[in-house]
């Protein structure tokens, strides 16, 4: 194992940079990932770790050593694709064993190595069978344990759960999380589903436009979003305008709000996030700072939730999301209800901070 460190890193093509002075430590044994929407950098980053594509300027260490200009066999890395690249023609025996042989590994050693990678990823049986008569989790599987079975310092995924199914993509991400906390290997996960990225790495780094935005714990990321877009992208957030007033929040139309938030000068403009899922219904009554009146717009099942567009006061309008087994369920449209929000959850970024 070894811990993973870009300096500086820069890459351009031609006049345009689509990574811009990216610096980033992890951790031995830390599972780290980049998330953020398509162009923004992070699968550029990773194919740099990679040894795929040479940064334009910056350097990139794997434990004590720079590899920047090494090529990808010289790295120790393991890499696993979004098409799981497995060859058709050989048995999963034979693809799991296709670095080790490069790395000259034979006989016994070999089989040992491809038997434990196998049992590893819970397809200890598989080895004699083919990728065509595999699951798209099962062919997944394999294509881990053929990254994992060299025994890499670091781990790279690109995006590996994208073609599977929503069943499945929930199964991997715990034999995934399961997987690298046995193993303990130092991983760098790239993905554009928030839901993955929080829910398997130790921190999560943000990216928008080539350029980090917040690197830090799935819960700090969450809950303290460090600017604008990171508070627009996580979660499913509802975007107001605001001014401060003292220590509340003026949404005009005589709304205000309390938060818990770091507030700037009286009278600065501020952007206002509050997620779907932090807003209570309750049936009508006098709102106060953190109750705002409003009327039921359109409902929407979807199963385990019900949304509601909640229209308030000035035309505006909050989507709210309620268990669809609550008491808030049943709401119908045009009827007058009241959303409660707490001050903690009402969070605040100043207008500017990285939009």
């Amino acid at each position: 194992m070894s811990d993973l460190a870009l300096d500086h890193v820069v890459k351009r093509y031609g006049g345009l940079t689509v990574v811009k002075d990216v610096s980033l430590a992890i951790a031995e044994g830390e599972f780290v990932s980049l998330l953020g929407p398509s162009g923004c950098g992070k699968t550029t980053i990773l194919r740099m770790v990679a040894g795929l594509i040479e940064p334009s300027d910056g350097t990139i260490r794997i434990g004590t050593a720079e590899v920047t200009r090494l090529p990808p066999n010289k790295r120790n890395i393991g890499l696993v694709f979004q098409s799981y690249a497995l060859f058709p023609h050989m048995t999963v025996f034979e693809n799991v064993a296709f670095g080790l042989r490069r790395k000259g590994q034979s006989g016994a050693t070999l089989e040992t190595r491809v038997n434990e990678a196998l049992s590893m990823v819970r397809l200890a049986g598989y080895a004699d069978r083919y990728p065509r008569q595999l699951s798209g989790g099962q062919q997944q599987r394999i294509a881990i344990a053929r990254a994992i079975a060299p025994r890499p310092s670091v781990l790279l995924f690109d995006e590996p759960l994208s073609n599977l199914d929503a069943k499945l993509r929930d199964e991997m991400q715990i034999e995934l999380k399961r997987l690298q906390r046995e193993l303990g290997i130092t991983t760098l996960f790239v993905t554009h589903d928030q839901s993955e990225a929080l829910s398997l790495s130790d921190r999560v780094c943000v990216m928008n436009d080539g350029v980090i935005q917040q690197f830090a714990a799935p819960e700090d990321i969450y809950r303290r979003p460090a600017t604008a877009f990171v508070a627009s992208f996580i979660g499913k957030p509802n975007r107001l305008k605001a001014t401060v007033k003292a220590d509340r929040l003026v949404l005009g139309e005589g709304l205000e709000l309390s938060t818990e938030s770091t507030l700037a000068a009286d009278g600065e403009s501020v952007d206002v996030f509050i997620r779907q899922e932090a807003i209570s219904l309750t049936p009508s009554g006098a709102g106060d700072a953190n109750r705002i009146p409003g009327t039921v717009a359109l409902r929407s099942f979807s199963g385990p939730q019900v949304q509601y567009v909640i229209r308030i006061a000035g035309d505006h309008e909050l989507v709210v999301e309620a268990a669809s087994s609550g008491p808030a369920s049943h709401l119908e449209q045009a009827q007058p209800v009241t959303l409660e929000v707490r001050p903690q959850d009402v969070l605040v970024i100043a207008q500017g901070a990285h939009a």
